[in-house]
């Protein structure tokens, strides 16, 4: 496998997630009225790592959810592959309330409308922020733009990005390829 050219190293990436959680605080405050959810399934490993600072940080609890949006997808029939969908966690609605949908990577929005679509099953929230650590920025299929965003980055045509976390790949760090490679 190539590679690839380390965007974000450990330590930015730890100061990166310290910035966004102290970015949702100063909008957010208490979270009263207010949850987090994280697309599964690397959007959730964000939003653990969120949540779990937020959490020191903040009075109170958070409402915190991890949403699945396999089969919300427009894309889902067109795989060779089953899909194995990953379990969806709310014990809550969001009737009413300021959701903020987690995601780690923010490319042509299909995942995010996915998300959406997928919320609606739980209520209609007073309104919807997007949260992602990286915004590719290019080759958006959908309107959609991240309200706080950890790194953007001008990646175009066969360009990739990825994100590599502890808990699966064995380090913390964003890293940028010139070609799609396989993962």
């Amino acid at each position: 496998m190539p590679r690839g050219k380390v965007i974000l190293n450990e330590l930015e990436f730890g100061i990166t997630i310290q910035r966004l959680c102290h970015q949702l605080i100063e909008e957010y405050d208490q979270f009263d009225n207010a949850c987090i959810i994280g697309i599964q399934d690397r959007g959730s490993i964000l939003s653990d790592r969120l949540i779990g600072q937020l959490r020191d940080l903040v009075s109170g609890d958070i409402e915190y959810g991890k949403l699945d949006i396999s089969f919300y997808r427009d894309d889902f029939r067109r795989r060779d592959t089953v899909i194995a969908p990953s379990p969806t966690h709310m014990d809550f609605i969001v009737e009413g309330k300021r959701v903020i949908l987690i995601d780690d990577v923010l490319y042509t929005g299909r995942s995010v409308h996915a998300a959406m679509s997928a919320l609606q099953q739980f209520g209609r929230p007073k309104s919807i922020e997007l949260l992602v650590f990286v915004d590719r920025r290019f080759n958006r299929h959908f309107p959609i733009q991240s309200d706080y965003t950890g790194l953007s980055v001008d990646a175009i045509d066969q360009a990739y990005v990825k994100v590599e976390w502890k808990e699966i790949d064995g380090k913390d760090q964003i890293k940028f390829f010139a070609h799609k490679v396989k993962t």
